[in-house]
């Protein structure tokens, strides 16, 4: 229970809805794992086969396939050597086919109540992504653009994802607020909180087992049968690529000596003298306040007592560093040629100037003159900026005549070679990078490659050119020999499946040693008695003596051990898998000390303040579960089966 709190203690109606494919599972992606790889896994074509239908709508294997791609990617962000057969045997698999089934429950219901996700709300979410905007925070289209092909998706695809989680932020939203907890109930799990139990967890490693296992080879051929799909290997292709950057067009971007002359004549007025003033201007209603304003600062009057006795603030109207044409954006552009008139010097007052009903009175505050900036002091900044220019220009051209080239159908070689690119060859590697028997790294900038290279068809594989960074680095992308998911023969990996028994084996032998030493403390015999049974040497025995509130400061997860010994009654044991088959702990809850919260009320007001966000999520997930009742769901079992099989690399 102190999990499910603490967990839920944040952002609860996003928790609510987030199990229903939220937008943030279409758009955090971008940014994780070369933007998080909006695309189908193991390449090949699109699979429109129907998982299941929840009313009039249906769920398809592609969507499926889309979304386990984002999640595990995000997964590998977090694991690097996650692999998918463990990611989906996590249970991640059901989980993202539910959150899809039930997600088209409640935007079948929100369609039926006249809840609609007009054009203008998906564009203000669009504009809203942080990954849509430039480093001024503005909207820009260039990033939007570059996003959608990085990710291989395309803008409706994108609003179609929008709009359905604001259907379901619509319909659910209001679902979950207004929950409220009873303050005896939360006094009662604050208690809960304080309160403190003594124990002990040991472990037994299977390590400890493993050396005296030593399985003969129809022992391991047994196992290797059994197992096969435990062994099997993905899809594995061997990619081709070549990386078109800067460095391909450093030599056709270098300025010659009449470019960075020629770009200093056609820019003059940055390099050239320059002129900007500072002007004060008080803009009045009435002409004959104009005239009388302008009559009081001719005589001398300062320009901070007419403006405030015309109920301004002098530091208001002062415009500094203004050129010309910056000015007419304020005076227009008859104030602004009187204001910079040869003739008008500091000091000098122009106007009333009628301007659109109104009358304006303009004083020369001050002159700033800059003298023009010779050739030489400004060599570098120009030499860098037509660079930049030829550069951008020189890439974009060979791009486009990579792209032709691929038009033509010349194949990745012939490519390479007549636009001189440097083609690297991987070793057959899977679609999330991992090359079997080989070393091999691609580069986390190159993991987006990936997703192109696995959409390539195997039967005509027709190179194609991915956008890296847009306007930056772009790769040619081909394949070579494509090998098919497969478990390999038993003498390839017999190492492996020798080791993966033994370790099993090992792991079997610790949980039925631990067991009896958990049977053992359960029959009465003192724990530290029942651990010296054993009879092999095990890691010392930790003594645990904490409160509930104790397990779950800082913010980390709680391990396993220590909610077992929350969860266990006083004086009994019980065993529990240690991570990755390393073993078996045994938790033993010797003594409960009950807690008592009257005297801490600020306690008590946060739990209650967790549990009214923890009802109101439950509430919205119960109502859309009750929503996918209503509709009436229908599962395909075989072609859910078969989704599960091709995306393990599983044989059909």
């Amino acid at each position: 229970m102190l999990n499910v709190v603490r967990r839920r203690a944040t952002k609860w109606v996003a928790g609510a809805i987030l199990f229903i494919v939220l937008l943030a599972i279409v758009i955090t992606g971008f940014g994780t794992d070369g933007m998080g790889g909006l695309g189908s896994l193991g390449g090949g074509q699109q699979r429109a086969e129907i998982l299941a239908t929840v009313g009039g709508r249906s769920v398809t294997e592609q969507q499926l396939r889309d979304l386990v791609t984002r999640q595990f990617n995000q997964a590998r962000q977090q694991n690097p050597a996650l692999d998918m057969n463990a990611f989906l045997a996590s249970g991640a698999f059901d989980q993202i086919l539910n959150s899809l089934i039930v997600g088209e429950a409640v935007v079948e219901f929100g369609g039926e109540q006249g809840l609609v996700a007009t054009q203008r709300m998906v564009d203000r979410e669009i504009v809203n992504v942080p990954q849509f905007r430039n480093f001024a925070g503005q909207f820009d289209e260039n990033a939007f653009r570059a996003a959608l092909r990085n990710q291989n998706i395309t803008e409706a695809q994108l609003r179609e994802d929008i709009a359905r989680s604001l259907l379901q932020r619509q319909l659910l939203g209001p679902i979950a607020i207004g929950q409220r907890v009873p303050e005896a109930l939360a006094q009662s799990f604050a208690n809960l909180l304080l309160e403190r139990r003594r124990g002990a967890i040991g472990v037994v490693p299977s390590q400890a087992l493993a050396g005296a296992i030593n399985p003969s080879d129809a022992e391991i051929a047994n196992f290797y049968q059994q197992n096969r799909a435990r062994f099997a290997i993905p899809e594995r292709r061997v990619v081709r690529f070549a990386v078109i950057g800067p460095e391909q067009v450093a030599a056709a971007s270098q300025p010659s000596e009449q470019e960075i002359q020629a770009y200093y004549r056609q820019n003059a007025a940055q390099y050239g003298p320059r002129e900007t003033r500072t002007l004060q201007r008080l803009v009045l209603q009435d002409r004959a306040a104009a005239d009388a304003a302008a009559q009081q600062l001719r005589a001398g009057t300062s320009f901070d007592q007419v403006a405030s006795s015309a109920g301004f603030s002098a530091r208001d109207l002062t415009l500094a560093d203004q050129t010309q044409d910056a000015f007419a954006q304020q005076a227009g552009a008859e104030g602004a040629r009187a204001a910079f008139a040869a003739a008008a010097q500091r000091g000098t007052v122009i106007g009333p100037i009628a301007s659109e009903g109104t009358f304006q009175v303009i004083r020369i505050e001050a002159i700033q003159s800059t003298p023009a900036r010779p050739l030489e002091t400004v060599r570098a900044e120009i030499t860098a900026a037509v660079r930049q220019r030829k550069g951008t220009d020189a890439l974009a051209a060979l791009v486009a005549r990579v792209e032709d080239r691929v038009a033509n159908n010349e194949n990745v070689d012939e490519i390479a070679r007549a636009e001189q690119l440097n083609l690297i060859t991987t070793p057959p590697i899977t679609s999330t990078g991992q090359s079997f028997g080989q070393p091999f790294v691609l580069p986390p900038e190159l993991q987006p490659l990936l997703t192109q290279a696995f959409e390539i068809e195997a039967e005509d594989p027709e190179p194609v050119v991915e956008t890296i960074q847009a306007n930056q680095r772009y790769a040619l992308i081909g394949i070579g020999a494509v090998t098919s998911a497969a478990t390999p023969p038993l003498a390839q990996i017999r190492q492996a499946v020798r080791a993966t028994l033994v370790l099993q084996t090992a792991s079997d032998r610790a949980r039925a040693m631990a067991q009896a030493i958990a049977d053992r403390i359960n029959g009465g015999m003192p724990a530290a008695q029942a651990f010296a049974a054993a009879g092999i040497a095990l890691p010392p025995v930790q003594q645990i003596n904490l409160q509930r509130l104790e397990i779950s400061r800082g913010g980390q997860q709680v391990p396993p051990p220590l909610m077992a010994l929350f969860s266990l009654p006083q004086g009994r044991a019980r065993i529990l898998a240690a991570p990755n088959g390393q073993g078996w702990f045994v938790v033993h809850h010797a003594e409960r000390t009950a807690g008592d919260a009257s005297g801490q009320p600020q306690l008590i007001q946060t739990t209650r303040t967790q549990f009214n966000n923890s009802a109101a999520e439950e509430m919205a997930q119960q109502f859309a579960r009750a929503l996918e009742m209503r509709a009436g769901v229908t599962r395909n079992d075989a072609a859910i089966a078969a989704a599960r099989r091709r995306l393990t690399g599983g044989t059909e």
